[in-house]
């Protein structure tokens, strides 16, 4: 009983923090967030919040890009390249890309 207790009382508390969460999707359609030429994301604008999502997203990224890369002989480098590729490629009209210098801009 006392932990089913101290489980509705720590969802009671996680709920509000996950219904305001910022989702990729957002923060991409925001220009929170955007597509870097090296594979992964890159925060355009925005606090602690956006940085943990980059964070986050960036750290599932190089997990796979890794698995990729072992699973093909191929050097991490070489996937990200071609994800960052096809990442530019699929980035709808008005969301962020970094150019070669660095600067954002909207595609």
């Amino acid at each position: 009983m006392r932990t089913t207790l101290f489980a509705l009382a720590l969802a009671a508390l996680l709920l509000p923090q996950l219904a305001f969460a910022l989702t990729l999707d957002q923060a991409k359609s925001q220009g929170l967030v955007g597509e870097m030429p090296n594979g992964y994301l890159g925060v355009v604008s925005g606090g602690a919040e956006v940085s943990t999502l980059v964070g986050t997203i960036n750290s599932q990224r190089r997990a796979e890009y890794e698995r990729i890369a072992a699973q093909n002989g191929q050097p991490r480098t070489v996937i990200e390249s071609l994800a960052a590729k096809k990442a530019y490629e699929k980035t709808p009209a008005g969301q962020y890309l970094q150019g070669a210098d660095g600067s954002w801009k909207r595609k």
